[in-house]
C-alpha cells in the first residue's frame, strides 16, 4: 500500500488473509499519520518539538503511525505480537531505506520489539517511560480494555502524553473506554478542523490525553464540559453524547451516513474506497446465507 506522508513515498506490505488483525493497514493509522502532517509546522507536534522524544506505539501492526511520529524526529519503538513482527520488521526496512535516501536529517529512529499487554518482562525490556505512547485501532473489544490500561500505566511517567485513535464499532465498548480513561487522564478529542480535510470520517476519532494533576479531580467530571487547547486545537469533550458508530449487531448502534451519494460514473478516491468497503464489509459481516 503506498502513501505519502510529510513528503515521502512510503510503501507498507499488507497481509489480510492472515490470522492476525495487525497485518492489515486499518483507516485510523492513516487519520493518524496525516494529523502529524497537518500538524507539524508549529506547536508541540513540530519537529523542534519532538526531536529526540522517545515514543512506543502499541498494537503498531504495519507500522504506520509509528513511521509518521519518526519523520517528525521521534525515537520510536514500534510494538506487537510476536506474530506480527516479522511483517513489521520489513515495512520498518523498506521505508528506513527510502526516507534516508531522500531526507534523512530530520528522522528519528526506529526499533522493533514484541509487546503482550500487561507482561511484565516485555514492558522492562522496552524501558520505560516514554515521552509519547501512541496506538491506534486498538480499541474493538472490551476484555482488551483492562490490559491496554495497565500497559499504558506501566510504560508512562508523570509528563507521558498518550494519543490514540480509533474506529468507533461498539458504543459499549466506546462508553467504558471513555469511563476509564476519564478515571486516569485529562482526556481531549482532536477536533474535525484539525484532521486532514481528506483523511477523516465522523466514526474515526483521535485522543490526544495526559495524566491528571491531583487539583484537578473533582466530582464534577459528570458534567459536560468542553475546553479548546490553543496549541493542538482539540477539544475536551466530558460528557458521554454524541457517539457516532458505525456497524450493526446487538450490542452496537448504526452511524448515520454522512458521504455523498454516489453518482453512476463517478471516480472514488482512494480514501473513499476504503471507507465505503469498510462500510460494506461491515454489512456483509451479518448477512448470513442459508
Amino acid at each position: 500500500m503506498p502513501l505519502e506522508v510529510l513528503g515521502h513515498e512510503l510503501q507498507f506490505s499488507q497481509d489480510p488473509n492472515s490470522k492476525h488483525l495487525g497485518t492489515t493497514v486499518w483507516d485510523a493509522s492513516l487519520v493518524f499519520a496525516k494529523f502529524l502532517e497537518r500538524n507539524c509546522r508549529k506547536g508541540r507536534f513540530s519537529p523542534a518539538k519532538l526531536k529526540g522524544k522517545r515514543v512506543i506505539e502499541l498494537g503498531a501492526g504495519c507500522g504506520v503511525s509509528g513511521v509518521g511520529m519518526a519523520l517528525l524526529g521521534c525515537d520510536v519503538i514500534l510494538t506487537d505480537q510476536k506474530e506480527v513482527l516479522p511483517l513489521l520488521q520489513r515495512n520498518v526496512e523498506r521505508n528506513i531505506s527510502r526516507i534516508m535516501q531522500k531526507n534523512p536529517e530530520s528522522f528519528g529512529s526506529i526499533k522493533v520489539a514484541e509487546l503482550q499487554w500487561g507482561d511484565e518482562s516485555h514492558i522492562k525490556a522496552v524501558g520505560p517511560p516514554f515521552d509519547y505512547i501512541i496506538g491506534t485501532d486498538v480499541v474493538y473489544v472490551e476484555h482488551l480494555l483492562e490490559p491496554l490500561l495497565q500497559t499504558i500505566l506501566a510504560l508512562s511517567g508523570p509528563r507521558t502524553t498518550i494519543l490514540l485513535g480509533y474506529e468507533i464499532r461498539s458504543t459499549s465498548v466506546h462508553e467504558k473506554m471513555l469511563q476509564m480513561w476519564k478515571r486516569n487522564f485529562d482526556v481531549k478529542t482532536v477536533s474535525k478542523s484539525k484532521m486532514d480535510e481528506t483523511f477523516q470520517h465522523p466514526s474515526i476519532q483521535l485522543f490526544i490525553m495526559e495524566f491528571k494533576h491531583s487539583a484537578e479531580c473533582t466530582e464534577n467530571s459528570g458534567q459536560a464540559t468542553v475546553k479548546v487547547d490553543i496549541e493542538t486545537g482539540v477539544e475536551d469533550k466530558s460528557s458521554k453524547g454524541n457517539v457516532i458508530v458505525e456497524g450493526s449487531g446487538p450490542a452496537e448502534e448504526t452511524v448515520e451516513d454522512h458521504s455523498k451519494p454516489i453518482s453512476q460514473n463517478a471516480k472514488l478516491s482512494e480514501w473513499e474506497a476504503r471507507r465505503y468497503g469498510s462500510m460494506a464489509a461491515r454489512v456483509l459481516r451479518d448477512v448470513k446465507i442459508s
